[in-house]
């Protein structure tokens, strides 16, 4: 668990911002896939709080700023909606590590409530409309976040079936 919170740390630093959205393309959402892909829901869920616990309290996790200040910002939905989408995602891997349902289960799952998150949070934080919203939160981030789905899935799969039980 440890070596996950210190690679979500890590992760989110490899990132860059888009001109539109305060939100900024990032690894860490590859990295929280391959948390859940790889420990039990509990186990994710305590990683994911751990990692935004640090954030909350100043540690120079978080990508684009830190402390409470970036959890209460226009994508601090983003944040908490990690909470649940990861969680999902660990309980829908299944027992056996397989590429196809752990991509399926991140593009369906995992993405679509990491967006309603950060929609809300950039609609009530940033008072911005839904179609806006959508625009800074969701839209540009869709093919980037297949991929990494994608990419988390299978070393998801090489890690499971590599690391003994």
């Amino acid at each position: 668990m440890a070596l996950c919170v210190a690679l979500n740390c890590v992760a989110a630093f490899i990132s860059f911002p888009l001109p539109f959205t305060p939100g900024l393309v990032t690894a860490l959402t590859l990295t929280l896939s391959l948390t859940a892909f790889l420990l039990p829901p509990k186990q994710t869920f305590i990683v994911i709080a751990i990692y935004i616990l640090l954030g909350a309290i100043g540690v120079p996790v978080f990508a684009g700023g830190q402390g409470l200040a970036r959890l209460l910002s226009p994508v601090g939905g983003f944040y908490f909606a990690w909470l649940v989408a990861f969680p999902l995602l660990s309980m829908a891997k299944g027992s056996e590590p397989n590429f196809k349902r752990y991509a399926i289960a991140d593009v369906l799952i995992a993405v679509p409530v990491t967006y309603v998150g950060g929609v809300l949070s950039m609609m009530f934080v940033g008072e911005v409309g839904l179609t806006q919203a959508l625009t800074m939160a969701v839209l540009p981030f869709i093919p980037g976040d297949v991929m990494k789905a994608c990419a988390a899935a299978w070393l998801g799969v090489k890690l499971n079936r590599a690391l003994p039980k």
